[in-house]
């Protein structure tokens, strides 16, 4: 097991790619530490593992908030001695499909105060403890939106990208304490656009096409990938056990693109 007797926080967990990573880290033998806003969905994850023999705690923190989140981070380094990573998977509405001359300056900086926001305080807070014993990993996620021109989603793009460089810049301010920073890049998951909360937006743009959400994604995948398909949060989860894993030791300031090909390096 990759992540055995690691020490990991999931931001996010109950969201869809972040209970896949907490199932596969938990697999892998990782103590696990799941914060989020929804306590009852927290719990309901938090059963599922432990059921599967995972040591799995489960706390209610605000990813925006700076006090919460470094008051959580204390209590999981003094319960289990140290944090060895961390993972933002935190998601927030926002808006897509609005071209820019309709779209306010609000709607357009509402994700990117937000992601900003978060990635900044739960690393920082993580990455206390992490230099204190000289490793860690902090992972985050993306999407191609950081890449991408077109039209309709400046608020998302924008907001990828900021996350994409923030965690370079991290890589380079960390490194020499031993933390490892990555940001995972994923492109449209299918089985998590139901309860993502980029769903309106998925919803908006297929209806503009006058087709189905599952008909627009399949169009994506036909598309817009190499691969002709879509990438599952089963495959999200795994990767980001490996990243974490010391057989990622090597790997640090990277975007890892797990697009299917939508957006080739």
């Amino acid at each position: 097991m990759i992540l055995q007797g690691k020490r990991c926080i999931i931001h996010g967990a109950a969201g869809a790619i972040g209970s896949a990573a907490a199932r596969a880290f938990a697999r892998e033998g990782a103590q696990l530490f799941l914060a989020g806003r929804t306590q009852e969905k927290l719990d309901v994850l938090a059963q599922e593992l432990r059921a599967n023999g995972a040591t799995v705690h489960a706390a209610r923190v605000d990813a925006l908030d700076e006090h919460e989140v470094r008051q959580h981070a204390h209590t999981v380094a003094e319960l289990a001695g140290g944090i060895d990573v961390m993972l933002n998977a935190v998601g927030f509405a926002h808006v897509q499909g609005v071209p820019f001359m309709e779209l306010s300056y609000d709607e357009f900086q509402a994700p990117v105060r937000a992601y900003t926001r978060t990635m900044f305080l739960t690393a920082q807070a993580a990455a206390r403890y992490m230099a204190a014993q000289k490793s860690g990993v902090i992972l985050s996620l993306s999407t191609p939106g950081a890449r991408l021109s077109g039209t309709g989603f400046l608020g998302n793009g924008t907001s990828s990208a900021a996350v994409e460089a923030m965690s370079r810049l991290l890589a380079g301010e960390l490194g020499r304490q031993g933390i490892r920073v990555i940001c995972i890049r994923s492109d449209a998951i299918p089985e998590a656009v139901p309860i993502s909360h980029a769903r309106a937006a998925f919803e908006g743009m297929a209806g503009k096409m006058g087709i189905s959400v599952d008909d627009f994604l399949q169009a994506r995948a036909d598309g817009a990938t190499l691969l002709g398909r879509l990438p599952t949060l089963a495959q999200i989860g795994a990767f980001a056990a490996f990243a974490a894993s010391d057989g990622a030791g090597a790997m640090t300031g990277a975007i890892a693109n797990l697009t299917c090909g939508s957006l080739p390096d």
